[in-house]
């Protein structure tokens, strides 16, 4: 059922029409003053006007110009019995949705041109409608791209006030700690944060409705909502409340006292775009969780990485120390038996050379710790894996052989090299080998392998140690996961997390034994 206003000064017309018109189920009201049909439309809402053209004071023409300015989306049906071309003409220049002759032949035919305006305005809507939402597409796009907050609200300021034709906008987010809601963005016209309140302001009233809300302020009801305008020097106001994720905010766009008021298609749009932008703004605060969790996990890592580097230089240097303090005891031995004064001067340059002999071992040990542990560049560089494990290996044979353990190192000839940071790769093979260490008290075998496969190079670590126990192979490469007494668990944390940032990978190869295997690819390009 439709809403249809007949404005005829012939009361025998508007009669005839209203009686039509009701019949075919429409609720019709008729009037033939035509200032008292502006007054109607100025306070009413209807679907259709039918107008006669020529009236006395006011004509069909100067209703049809008040109802667009308070019902813009209202249906207009001329009746005349003047159909001039330059009638013709004057009516579709003010929208008009259709035109009929009087007197008409027969009440079908008022009904089927009231049918046909009805169906020809709302077809004017939708395509209205179709040409309004497709820049909100556009707008939707651009949002989502955005996952900065602050910049996505400026962006969604601009948009509102962009595609509302309006000068100011406003993005509110309600505070329970202080019950109020706070201005994080704006544009125009706005109302302040006390202004904002529930008791005081329009946003606050519309956060209450927990509905949209829309006030002309020459519109009907709402007269404090309308003062509240008139504080601001506003026209029309349109406040669009949403909730998302336990955040709860408003939305505002409002039009100066200069400019036209909001239409329902207005707020329609709005309606529309602060769904899209509720989503765009849930979108940015994952994004900010996502990066805030992402440093956390950073800061973690390099916590972790310089953890294990202290603690790996622990244990070598606690490993080595025997193999420092040999060369020392000779030394001292040497000086000693050197200096008595019934010894030869050949005899006494002997104990010299051996002296120099084990200094000169002594300093080599130690430059070889320095180079592994002094600050090293953090820059891939081209390496080649082989001299990477001889170094290592060269470094550590002392005090594995001492402990009964034996080496066996197999490379490749054709192991190419590849780009990685070399000091981090050291950390990665002394700590496989520390591991290693520790688990063979009694002595043992160690192999390492290193050959070339498709698209890198893989190492292979395996002793022949008592292996690692099945319920904490799942968990291995997990922090604090140990076992051995006294051990931090980030040996293998920290190396897993070297690899996988050079782009490679390192695991436990359980089906291979004895004792434990353990294989690191590291590929040809690295990754940083």
């Amino acid at each position: 059922m439709s809403r249809i206003l007949i404005v005829d000064d012939e009361p025998g017309v508007t009669l005839l029409c209203k009686r039509i018109l009701s019949r075919a189920g429409h609720d019709v009201t008729g009037i033939t003053e035509p200032r008292e049909a502006l007054e109607q439309l100025r306070t009413q809402s209807f679907d259709l006007v039918v107008v006669d053209i020529r009236m006395p004071e006011v004509d069909g023409f100067d209703v049809i110009a008040h109802a667009r300015q308070h019902q813009p989306e209202i249906a207009v049906l001329i009746m005349t019995g003047f159909g001039t071309l330059e009638t013709a003409i004057r009516a579709l220049r003010q929208g008009v949705d259709g035109l009929l002759l009087k007197p008409f032949e027969n009440s079908n035919e008022l009904i089927q041109a009231v049918a046909q305006a009805l169906a020809d305005n709302q077809e004017k809507r939708d395509a209205g409608r179709m040409q309004a939402l497709r820049p909100l597409f556009d707008v939707t796009e651009t949002l989502l791209a955005e996952t900065r907050t602050e910049r996505l609200l400026d962006l969604i300021i601009n948009a509102v006030c962009g595609y509302l034709r309006c000068s100011s906008a406003a993005y509110y987010r309600y505070s329970a700690e202080d019950g109020r809601l706070h201005l994080l963005a704006g544009k125009g016209i706005t109302f302040s944060d006390q202004s904002a309140s529930a008791e005081s302001g329009l946003i606050g009233y519309a956060y209450v409705l927990g509905a949209p809300l829309w006030v002309n302020v020459n519109g009907p009801g709402q007269t404090q909502a309308q003062d509240w305008l008139k504080e601001h020097h506003l026209s029309s106001a349109l406040c669009v409340p949403f909730s998302r994720q336990n955040t709860h905010s408003v939305l505002y766009a409002g039009r100066s006292s200069d400019e036209p008021p909001f239409r329902d298609v207005d707020l329609e749009m709005l309606m529309l775009f602060t769904r899209q932008a509720a989503i765009a703004l849930e979108n940015a605060g994952l994004y900010e969780e996502l990066r805030a969790y992402v440093r956390r996990v950073e800061e973690s890592q390099q916590a972790l990485l310089q953890a294990e580097k202290m603690a790996a230089a622990g244990r070598l240097t606690a490993s080595i120390a025997h193999e420092i303090n040999n060369p020392l005891q000779a030394v001292q031995n040497c000086l000693h038996l050197a200096g008595r004064k019934d010894l030869s001067a050949k005899k006494r340059n002997e104990y010299f050379a051996l002296a120099q002999q084990e200094l000169e071992r002594l300093m080599s040990t130690v430059q070889r710790m320095l180079d592994f542990y002094r600050p090293g560049t953090v820059s891939p560089e081209m390496l080649d894996v082989g001299e990477l494990l001889l170094s290592v290996i060269d470094l550590m044979t002392p005090q594995l052989e001492k402990n009964g353990i034996r080496i066996n190192l197999e490379v490749a000839a054709d192991l190419p090299k590849i780009r990685a940071v070399g000091s981090q790769l050291k950390q990665v093979f002394i700590n496989l080998i520390l591991n290693a260490f520790d688990a063979m008290p009694q002595g043992g075998r160690l192999d390492i392998s290193a050959r070339r496969v498709r698209g890198g190079v893989e190492i292979f670590v395996q002793d022949t140690g008592p292996g690692i126990p099945a319920e904490l192979v799942p968990n291995i490469f997990e922090p604090f996961v140990s076992t051995k007494t006294g051990g931090t668990g980030l040996g293998l944390t920290v190396s897993y997390t070297i690899v996988t940032a050079h782009g490679g990978t390192l695991e436990l190869l359980p089906e291979i034994g004895p004792g434990a295997c353990f294989r690191v690819f590291l590929p040809l390009g690295g990754r940083r």
